[in-house]
C-alpha cells in the first residue's frame, strides 16, 4: 500500500494548479492501477457541478453524462457516504441509472467505481474509475483508488480555501477562475434561452435542455452549445410544447 500512495502522491508534485493536481492523479490511477479512465466530481448528491480532474476527454464526458441525466454513481457516492459499485453495467440486472447506463455502454465503458470525496462523513464530490471490461477491481486497485478519493479532497480544499480567504490577492483570484471553469456557464445560458423561448420555468427548461441532449446522444454542454450558437430550433417538436413569452394562450 505504501507504494501505491507515493505514486499518487508523488503525481501531484509541483502540479501548478489544482485543477492540474486533480488532472495528474486522475492519469495517475489509470497508470498505477490499472483501470481505463477517471475523472473526479464535484457533486452536492442532487446534481454535480463541474468535473474537478480527468484522465482524457472520453473520462470528461462520462462524467457529464452524470449531470446530463441527473443520475449516476457519483451522485449516489456522494449521497450515500460510502463506495458505489457498478462491475458490468449490461447485466440485465443492473437498473440504476437507466439513462447514464445506456449512454455509457454506448461510450465502450462497462463498468464503473464510485468513490467519496471529502472530510469524513461529509463528501463534496466523488473519484470515478472506469473499465471497457465488466467485472471487479483487484483488492489492489480498489484500496488504491480509496487513497486516491482521500488525495482528491486536498487540492479541491485548497482551491476554495484560496478562493474564499484571499478574494482580494492573485491567488484567491486565480481560485476563483478555477473554480469558475468548474461550472456549466453555457448550460445556464442554454436554459435561459429556452425559458424566454417557450414561457418555462427554470427547472422545465432544464429538464427540456436533457431531454434534447438525450435524445441526440449529446452532453447537456454540448447540447447547450447547440441552443447558443442558434443550431437548437426551440419551437421544433423537440423541445415541446410552451407558448413564447408574451404570446396569447390558446385554447
Amino acid at each position: 500500500m505504501g507504494d501505491l500512495r507515493s505514486a499518487l502522491v508523488d503525481s501531484m508534485a509541483g502540479a501548478p494548479s489544482a485543477l492540474e493536481a486533480a488532472d495528474r492523479l486522475c492519469r495517475a490511477c489509470v497508470d498505477v492501477l490499472g483501470v481505463d479512465g477517471a475523472s473526479i466530481s464535484v457533486a452536492d448528491g442532487i446534481t454535480t457541478q463541474g468535473t474537478f480532474g480527468s484522465s482524457g476527454e472520453l473520462s470528461r464526458r462520462l462524467d457529464e453524462y452524470q449531470f446530463t441525466f441527473g443520475e449516476g454513481p457519483c451522485l449516489d457516492a456522494v449521497r450515500g457516504g460510502v463506495p458505489v459499485i457498478a462491475a458490468d453495467l449490461s447485466s440485465t440486472t443492473e437498473d440504476r441509472w437507466p439513462a447514464f447506463r445506456d449512454a455509457v455502454l454506448t461510450a465502450g465503458i462497462c463498468a464503473v467505481f464510485a468513490l467519496p470525496v471529502g472530510l469524513q462523513a461529509r463528501p463534496f464530490g466523488a473519484l470515478d474509475l472506469f473499465n471497457r471490461t465488466r467485472g471487479e477491481l483487484t483488492d489492489r486497485a480498489l484500496s488504491g483508488g480509496l487513497v486516491a478519493a482521500e488525495l482528491a479532497a486536498a487540492p479541491l480544499l485548497k482551491m476554495m480555501g484560496s478562493a474564499r480567504e484571499m478574494a482580494d490577492s492573485a491567488e484567491g483570484e486565480l481560485g476563483w477562475d478555477q473554480l469558475a471553469s468548474l461550472e456549466r456557464v453555457e448550460v445556464y445560458q442554454a436554459t435561459g434561452m429556452v425559458i424566454a423561448a417557450l414561457n418555462v420555468s427554470p427547472d422545465d427548461a432544464l429538464i427540456r435542455l436533457r431531454a434534447y441532449a438525450y435524445a441526440h446522444g449529446l452532453t447537456a454542454s454540448e447540447a447547450a452549445w447547440r441552443v447558443l450558437d442558434r443550431e437548437a430550433n426551440l419551437h421544433d417538436d423537440g423541445w415541446g410544447s410552451g407558448g413564447r413569452a408574451g404570446d396569447d394562450d390558446r385554447d
